[in-house]
Parts: structure tokens; sequence; C-alpha cells
């Protein structure tokens, strides 16, 4: 069997916050130690990663002095230098700390407003000091738990204020960031603003320098929405906007687990991993997921050596079901091509419409007909389970 190996051209990328997590939740404390960010970056470049992903605090603590930070990032530096790591995303902590338990660039305290574009800049020269060229916003506290402050109309104003005035500072500096919004439904807020790839995708068409802006949806944040996170990719895909993707797994309503990656949904997963590498996207396939909280540090590295190995799988599966001759008749019979009505309907004239207003349909028929879903599912879920 093949071993499934990954490499560095297979762009696959974790966040320091990921594997770095000691497996502390609302209801216990740590099961296993911190790792330093550099230990990190030799343990995913054994193990074939691309890249590795931070927030600002991930790697200097929010408390730093600036001979503190600046020795911790040439650290971090020698060790990407050492192992061949490169940072291609970088993102700013605007939710971990007290002055944002009522948002940041949301908040109803100008003096918090503030400080979150102060904090996001110095995060920004650090992600560009590292080499990242694409910058999340998470808004994980922009949002509310009640609404009885009235400012949401307000809120979206101060949102949009600071994303423009941040990809202003992004030019001015020169440091060529596309950013990437990532919608979630909840958690930590009750209600979190921009809730789905749609809501962002919106309110991005508002924005001074709308082309800068694209979305980085998460297969968790959608599906706690009960929505299905390959058809949102696929609307960020068509529009241009999939700048950025974080994969992981989640059980629909629950809270966010981030499971390692086709742990649930292994055929919702297959789905994604077939849109991803047909429609040609090129960026970083990047694990926002972390082991189970029950894990040991050899549980971590089996988590992260997990996620890659079943992208690869599925991956590899997309590539049989795209040559299995069975699933492709079954395919090429559920499309029915009209050239005469594709002439007709793809571009619109009045002679286009005169005609196509003419034309009979035999509806009985359109509504008999079946479609042959269910095999292709079937034969779907056959190659997945490995019987063809």
């Amino acid at each position: 069997m093949p071993d499934y190996t990954p490499t560095p051209a297979d762009k696959f990328t974790f966040g320091l916050w990921t594997v770095g997590n000691t497996g502390r939740d609302p209801f216990g404390e740590s099961t296993r130690s911190g790792l330093k960010a550099p230990y990190i970056v030799q343990k995913l470049a054994e193990l074939g990663a691309w890249g590795v992903n931070l927030h600002d605090n991930d790697l200097v603590p929010i408390s730093s002095n600036a001979s503190e930070r600046d020795s911790i990032v040439a650290e971090f530096k020698q060790a990407l230098s050492d192992h061949g790591l490169v940072v291609p995303m970088a993102t700013t902590n605007l939710f971990g700390d007290p002055a944002f338990k009522d948002g940041a660039f949301t908040s109803a305290d100008a003096r918090v407003r503030a400080y979150a574009l102060q904090k996001t800049m110095q995060s920004m020269d650090l992600g560009a000091e590292l080499g990242a060229k694409t910058y999340v916003f998470w808004g994980g506290r922009e949002g509310t738990e009640v609404d009885a402050g009235g400012k949401l109309l307000d809120a979206m104003g101060w949102f949009r204020d600071s994303l423009n005035f941040l990809a202003e500072y992004s030019e001015s500096q020169g440091y060529g960031y596309r950013f990437a919004l990532e919608p979630k439904p909840n958690e930590p807020r009750a209600d979190i603003f921009l809730p789905t790839v749609g809501s962002a995708l919106g309110f991005i068409a508002t924005l001074d320098k709308h082309e800068l802006f694209g979305v980085n949806p998460e297969f968790a944040h959608e599906t706690m929405a009960g929505l299905n996170f390959t058809h949102a990719v696929a609307q960020a895909i068509d529009a241009k906007k999939l700048f950025h993707i974080d994969l992981n797994d989640q059980k629909m309503g629950r809270f966010d687990q981030d499971l390692r990656f086709g742990a649930e949904n292994p055929k919702g997963a297959f789905f994604l991993v077939q849109l991803l590498e047909e429609s040609g996207y090129d960026g970083p396939r990047h694990f926002d997921a972390h082991a189970l909280r029950t894990e040991d540090e050899a549980g971590v590295w089996a988590f992260a050596k997990g996620c890659m190995k079943t992208y690869l799988i599925l991956k590899e599966k997309a590539a049989q079901f795209a040559a299995d001759s069975e699933i492709q008749a079954a395919l090429a019979a559920y499309r029915v091509e009209d050239a005469e009505l594709a002439q007709l309907t793809g571009t619109f004239s009045a002679e286009n419409a005169t005609a196509l207003k003419a034309r009979t349909f035999d509806r009985a028929a359109l509504g008999a007909r079946g479609p042959g879903l269910e095999h292709l599912d079937q034969l779907t879920m056959e190659l997945l389970l490995g019987v063809r």
C-alpha cells in the first residue's frame, strides 16, 4: 500500500496554536505540556509539512518587551531556516485578552477599537517579517451575547473602517497582503458577526479595497451552522475569493471541536478535497485542528500526521473517481446537454427570448426522468470504502 508520505509540495500547514494545543477546555485544565515554537517547526518539518502559521501571541507573549520580542522572533526565524519551513499566513489574537471581551474592531469602546488596530498593525509587521502573504481576520469576539446595546449597524461600520484602515496600512508598508475573513456563527460570542461564507462575501463587497479581501472558510464553522462546507467553498471559488482554507472536522450541532481532518465526515471531506484539487486551488492546505484532549505528545504528532495522510488518501480517491468508467458513465447520464438550448439561454437577446418562449417542453417527461443519483452516490460510497 502507498505510505501517503507528505512533502512540502503538498502545501500542508499547521498553526502554532494547533499542534501546540495543551488540551485545556472550559471544564478542565491542560492535559499535556506546551511546546516551544522552534521545536514545533522541527517536528512539522520531519513529518513533511510545508509551513506553519501563527497568531502574534502564539509566538510572542502579549507581555513581552521589545528586546524579548526580537529575541523570540530571531530564534523562530532560525528554526524556519534550519528546517526549511515557511510562514504563509499570519493573524492577530483579538479574542484572548480581557480587553476584547466585548469585541475588538466592533467594541463600543473607541479605546478598544484603537488598541485593536495598533495590535493588528504590529502583528502585520511580524507576519511580513516572517514572509507571510496572507493575513486572516477571525472575529471571535466581534459579536454579542445580547443586543440590548443597540450597536449592530454601528458595529458593521466600525468593522468596515478598521479593515479599510488596515488594508491601507499594508499598502503603505509595501507588505502586499491578501486578507481573508474567517466566518463563524457562534462561540465564544453567542452570535458572531459575519457568521457564514456568504455573509462575509457580501460584506467584502462594501470595502474600499475589496479586491484585496477574500475568505478563509473553516470546515467546523460552517458545519456548526448546519451548512454544507463544500458548497460554501464552491461559492468562494466561484467568486474568486478563496484566499485560504482551514481543514478540520466537526460533529454537527456541537461546540467547535476542531477534530482531525476527515475524522467525522469522510464523505464530506472527500468532496471537499475533490473540489480543491479539480478547481486548481493552489493555496495552503491549512489544518486548523488539534489532537484530542486525551492525548500526550505522541498523540499530537499522530494527529498531525493523520490530517495530512487523510488528505492524500482522499486526493488519490478523487483521481480514482475521475478514472472510474462506471462512475463517469453515471455522471454523463446525469447531465443532459442540449447545444441549441445552450445557445438560447447562454446570452440574452430579444431573439433568444422570443425563441425560448415559443419552445415546447414536455413537462411530464422532465418530471418523470430519474437522474440516477442513488446509483451514483452508492458508487461513490463503494469507492470510499475501498471495494472499487
